[in-house]
């Protein structure tokens, strides 16, 4: 019922400067699913990234934090779906999203990069066929602001929002593994 998602991967960068940034919302997200399962995350140096395995249902599935930095996140995905044989629709790619007010949260099916380098980097390693998690940050207003604005601390409130709207993917990603994508995007998407 999982629509076949094996791995959820959390996009961001490396490092004490950008742990709280918003650019580091996948990786915030991946980070609560390890904390609630009791996961630990191994570096594993041939994937480019911390590695954790969790139970969702009754399915084993992988995370990953890709460690090469955001614009070459491409490496890391793709050493994970060589080593563990995975297609790019095994996988669920979770990221910050500039067209989305903070506190919203979408679930998509392939598509384009829309100017997000990790995603870009993903897309030019194994393709477009992935499924997606698009976590609002909201846009800064001008596209000359943008790197200043994902580099950065959300406000407080802003923050706040993001955290509820990933608590609010985690219940969609355990219904996703138990009725399917349709069920999932549904509670997603009305909530």
């Amino acid at each position: 019922m999982s629509a076949g998602i094996q791995a959820i991967v959390g996009l961001g960068n490396p490092g004490a400067d950008y742990i709280l940034t918003r650019h580091n919302v996948g990786w915030w997200l991946v980070d609560a699913m390890a904390n609630g399962a009791g996961a630990r995350y191994t570096g594993a140096k041939k994937l480019h990234a911390e590695h954790a395995q969790v139970m969702i249902g009754n399915s084993r599935v992988h995370l990953l934090k890709p460690v090469t930095y955001m614009n070459k996140s491409g490496q890391a995905v793709a050493a994970l779906c060589q080593f563990y044989k995975l297609a790019p629709e095994n996988l669920l790619i979770v990221h910050d999203e500039l067209d989305l007010p903070p506190g919203s949260a979408k679930l998509k099916r392939g598509g384009g990069h829309g100017g997000h380098n990790g995603l870009r980097s993903v897309i030019s390693h194994i393709g477009a066929d992935f499924a997606r998690l698009r976590l609002g940050i909201g846009h800064p207003g001008h596209r000359d602001q943008v790197l200043g604005h994902v580099l950065k601390r959300a406000s407080n409130d802003d923050e706040a929002a993001v955290t509820d709207a990933i608590n609010r993917s985690l219940k969609a990603i355990d219904t996703l593994f138990a009725k399917g994508w349709d069920a999932a995007s549904q509670q997603l998407h009305t909530s």
